[in-house]
């Protein structure tokens, strides 16, 4: 990977709020959802997620500031040369002069804070993660490349109704598979679900996590207004005038309400508990419709009313 400061764009003194937000940038310009028809688009997200793990990561990021590990996350090895120990003797795997090969595997893991492996032997180590490594063997272990795979980021659009009934809804992953997530109890706007293991694999050990983030969809008939719930309920002029029962849609289905004669359709009427998770309440916003193209015996009396009877509305 490339200098992670210059993949997000950012100084080397930039804060972690800056850092934060400029990733937020460039996931959301380059997530593959956003880019279906951009094969770069999912290089770009994960080259910038990976450059986001490693400087999020405070102990990472200093490791990489003072030149202890690459862009990567890998230990850099600078400073070794075997070459350099002429005179002893050979010893160790590799024939390695001058040093056994416990010797040089303590040179070796000084460098980023490694440690022998238990039991002695020389002939192994573990890596700043915790994984074994071994500096003679003919692979690469999944320690020097920090083992899992990368965490990936996936909108997912929920309906307050899920929401509400904390139901579980279907993620479709970057790579096009379906999951069934069960979603929290009072789930949130920009709260994020971890499913372990639904990342990107990795070559060296387990795949990364898929980080799920909640985002509302926007309904037909309700408005959120945090845990409060708002609806528009259209009613007739004369239901206005006389008063009715209407049937009133909540997130637990819907309950009828009584409307009495000349109800004040300026004031909403408040449903208590019948909001979101119950913390909030529902508002009915009444709205008196007319008839469409208009009524002649219903034109005849407003001018009767506005002639022998006018009142006022307005200051």
């Amino acid at each position: 990977m490339r200098d992670p400061y210059s993949v997000l764009g950012v100084a080397r003194s930039a804060s972690e709020k800056d850092i934060k937000s400029a990733y937020r940038k460039l996931a959301k310009a380059h997530h593959p959802d956003q880019n279906p028809d951009d094969p770069n688009a999912h290089a770009k997200f994960a080259e910038a997620t990976s450059a986001y793990d490693l400087l999020n990561d405070a102990s990472k990021r200093a490791q990489f500031d003072r030149g202890e590990i690459d862009a990567d996350g890998n230990p850099k090895f600078a400073g070794f040369n075997p070459g350099t120990h002429a005179g002893a003797s050979r010893g160790g795997r590799n024939g390695a002069a001058g040093f056994s090969a416990e010797d040089i595997l303590k040179e070796f893991m000084s460098g980023f804070g490694g440690q022998q492996r238990p039991g002695g032997g020389g002939s192994g180590g573990r890596s700043a993660g915790g994984a074994q490594w071994d500096p003679f063997a003919g692979g690469t272990a999944s320690g020097a490349h920090g083992g899992k795979g990368e965490d990936i980021v996936v909108n997912a659009t929920v309906s307050l109704e899920d929401a509400h009934k904390t139901s579980a809804i279907n993620v479709r992953m970057p790579s096009g598979k379906m999951l069934s997530v069960k979603l929290p109890e009072k789930v949130e706007e920009g709260q994020q679900i971890r499913l372990k293991g639904q990342g990107s694999p990795s070559p060296y050990g387990e795949s990364g996590d898929a980080l799920v983030t909640i985002r509302f969809a926007k309904s037909k008939q309700f408005r959120k207004d945090g845990h409060d719930i708002r609806v528009d309920m259209p009613i007739a002029l004369y239901e206005a005038v006389l008063g009715t029962k209407v049937r009133v849609p909540t997130l637990d289905g819907s309950v009828e309400l009584s409307l009495p004669p000349g109800v004040d359709t300026a004031k909403s009427l408040r449903l208590k508990g019948k909001g979101l998770y119950g913390d909030g309440d529902l508002y009915v916003n009444l709205k008196v419709v007319l008839p469409k193209g208009g009524d002649a015996d219903l034109e005849s009396l407003m001018r009767f009313w506005r002639d022998q009877k006018p009142y006022k509305v307005r200051d």
